[in-house]
């Protein structure tokens, strides 16, 4: 009987008694799916930050690239958006009185609040589109909803371009001050109060998905009780209990602190600052974990 080469290899697999043992028990086992512990799970999300921006930036260039402008929309979108509404807004409806630089009021407000309605309707439906990923491979859920406010960030980028350059050019001109160095303390704090939304949001859609089309309505309710084209100072004048809850909406407050810094080189409340951080690390501490303890469900 021949001894070669592949007798040899047959030999290896099937020989009944391996060279090496390993007993296997329950203890050596896990389930596969199970929800890590929140320090190990947070672990597995930055260990996947890079992959994280890597598909956000993928996603940025895929959108536009079926289209004759390209990566252009990420500008002529919001362009378009603001131009309508101060058609409407400051010409028609003069909702501009007393307000000093309506373009630039409007223009801030469109386009930051812009940016926390992409991320949070998109993550109210980034379980939903990730199902085969959920089921394919093993991974922590809460990338799905990150990635959406990290390729809405990425879009930010020309936005706030275009912004600046609206401003200094179409605008009155205004006094720039050392207050423009707060700006990207208020976008940050917008970006992580965003993303403590987007998982929230994300975690109630996955349950029931009727819910996405519920936060497209709200985020339209939540567009005008911000403040985005108008301002509250003469229409609340005598109702100063609603005035505060108004100011209390962490979207108020953002667009408040911006138009101060860019538009009137006025110095933000202290208190702004404590309301806005309380609203962002609160939002993403109950995002994170109201996500992180339904994690089994999503591929369900």
């Amino acid at each position: 009987m021949s001894s070669g080469p592949e007798t040899g290899s047959y030999a290896a697999l099937f020989d009944a008694s391996p060279t090496t043992t390993k007993l296997v028990t329950l203890g050596n086992l896990s389930r596969v799916g199970a929800r890590p512990p929140l320090g190990q799970y947070v672990s597995l999300l930055w260990a996947r930050r890079h992959f994280l921006w890597a598909d956000a930036r993928a996603k940025v260039t895929s959108g536009t690239r079926q289209s004759l402008l390209g990566q252009a929309w990420l500008i002529l979108d919001p362009l378009i958006n603001g131009a309508v509404y101060f058609v409407v807004f400051g010409l028609l409806m003069k909702g501009g009185k007393g307000i000093d630089n309506f373009l630039g009021y409007l223009l801030i407000g469109v386009f930051l609040f812009g940016f926390t309605t992409s991320s949070i309707n998109g993550g109210a439906r980034s379980v939903q589109t990730g199902k085969n990923l959920i089921r394919a491979f093993t991974f922590p859920r809460a990338a799905l909803p990150i990635s959406v406010v990290l390729r809405n960030l990425l879009n930010l980028g020309p936005t706030l371009v275009t912004l600046a350059a609206l401003i200094y050019f179409i605008g009155p001109d205004e006094e720039y001050t050392w207050r423009l160095a707060l700006v990207p303390l208020a976008l940050a704090l917008q970006v992580v109060f965003t993303t403590g939304v987007t998982l929230l949001v994300a975690r109630w859609a996955a349950a029931l998905p009727d819910v996405a089309n519920l936060i497209r309505m709200a985020m339209r309710i939540w567009l005008y009780a911000s403040a985005v084209f108008f301002s509250f100072d003469a229409l609340l004048k005598d109702e100063p209990e609603l005035k505060m809850v108004v100011e209390a909406n962490p979207m108020f407050i953002v667009l408040d602190i911006v138009r101060d810094c860019v538009l009137y080189a006025t110095t933000p409340d202290p208190m702004r600052w404590v309301w806005l951080g309380g609203w962002a690390v609160g939002m993403l501490l109950i995002g994170f974990i109201t996500f992180w303890q339904a994690e089994e469900s999503y591929g369900r």
